[in-house]
């Protein structure tokens, strides 16, 4: 795996695989929902997603008006075990996973198939955003004495100032150049109770390419993959060899 080591305990907590498309303008959602036919079995579960829409008039000798149409613009398919969900909407197609994730290859595999069936179902004109994403909950073990024994680009206060740390949150947008992409990469602790035995440090990795002229689908998923391997740098890069051998 490029040289890093497998995780048999990896920390992650959702990984979606995004592609946003261009469809006709008269294209009719519910075309989208013939998808439900094919993958009913693997996900049962169906929801609207719904977008609104404020409208705002001003009537001579009235009040001002307010109406909220509520617009279908997609569906959400959620699989039996609620670890995996698939999202087909009129921008576009997004698989999520959730735990357990077992591998990039079965990751991977199963988004490919519906993208599959996401484009016989919606032809779309082009694919416009590419994006690869890995949210991941360190779960630092406590006593914290120094964030910097566990991550290498830790929050840092200057001296004379108390160093007692209960939240943070450090979001960095890296552009890639041979990628052509951008990493927006985000560290974050909330408050939390005292009495928990580990700290909920988020490492969220979202490396995006967007290209409004298009990007051709066979480009698309050589670029996840190349994504991949970035994404798995940056995570290494940014953990101590303290943190990663707790998942190892």
């Amino acid at each position: 795996m490029e040289g890093y080591p497998k995780l048999t305990k990896a920390p992650i907590k959702e990984a979606l695989i995004d592609l946003r498309v261009k469809l006709p303008s008269d294209f009719d959602v519910k075309r989208i929902d013939s998808l439900y036919e094919k993958i009913n079995e693997k996900y049962p579960e169906k929801q609207e997603q719904r977008q609104s829409q404020l409208h705002f008039e001003l009537k001579p000798g009235s009040e001002l008006v307010q109406s909220v149409p509520l617009k279908i613009t997609g569906y959400r398919y959620i699989s039996k075990n609620k670890d995996e969900i698939f999202q087909a909407r009129l921008d576009g197609f997004t698989y999520n996973r959730l735990p357990p994730y077992l591998s990039w290859e079965e990751f991977r595999n199963e988004a490919s198939r519906l993208w599959l069936l996401y484009k016989e179902a919606t032809l779309p004109e082009a694919i416009t955003r590419v994006a690869l994403r890995y949210i991941n909950n360190l779960n630092i073990p406590m006593p914290v004495i120094d964030f910097a024994d566990y991550l290498a680009a830790p929050p840092v206060l200057p001296e004379g100032l108390p160093q007692g740390v209960n939240g943070f949150l450090i979001r960095l947008n890296v552009h890639v150049p041979e990628l052509e992409a951008n990493a927006i990469i985000t560290q974050a602790l909330e408050p939390m109770p005292a009495e928990m035995p580990r700290l909920p440090v988020i490492l969220d990795i979202d490396v995006i390419k967007e290209r409004t002229a298009g990007i051709e689908e066979r480009e698309a998923w050589n670029l996840l993959e190349k994504m991949r391997k970035l994404k798995n740098e940056i995570f290494f890069k940014f953990i101590t060899e303290k943190l990663k051998e707790i998942y190892i």
